[in-house]
């Protein structure tokens, strides 16, 4: 089973910057990229639009996500997972999010912004009632 995701500093650097610039609503987007052995390498972050605009929940926009799986195809890559935020609770998947988790091969991260100073980003397998942790490497970290 892969329990590894590895992100780039700068993709995690699009993840936050998006996910602050929804607020006071939650972000959303897709993982682009390959399986490695055991690891999910990402290879292009799609920052969606988050239909919803809502706090506590997200729709991801159709268009952009075909957009996104059309360029993941010509690339050459598969989609690793998606992610969200949450903007005023931890980075675990809420109920809705595990009702809404159709995929179970996916990766699911969830940014908490609860402490905007020190945001929390976690990766999790849903697979029903079964949720298992995902770490994250973030390469290019000090």
């Amino acid at each position: 089973m892969i329990a590894l995701i590895v992100l780039k500093k700068q993709q995690y650097e699009e993840i936050l910057s998006h996910s602050l610039r929804a607020l006071p609503n939650e972000a959303c987007g897709l993982l682009g990229g390959k399986i490695d052995d055991d690891m999910k390498v990402v290879e292009k972050v799609y920052l969606l639009t988050n239909t919803d605009q809502s706090p506590e929940h997200f729709s991801m926009d159709p268009k952009e996500q075909f957009a996104a799986v059309k360029d993941m195809r010509k690339s050459g890559w598969i989609i690793l997972g998606n992610f969200h935020s949450h903007p005023e609770s931890p980075s675990r998947p809420s109920e809705e999010d595990k009702r809404l988790a159709y995929d179970p091969e996916i990766s699911y991260l969830i940014l908490s912004l609860m402490d905007k100073d020190n945001p929390v980003l976690k990766g999790f397998r849903i697979r029903r009632e079964n949720i298992d942790e995902e770490q994250i490497l973030v390469q290019g970290e000090d």
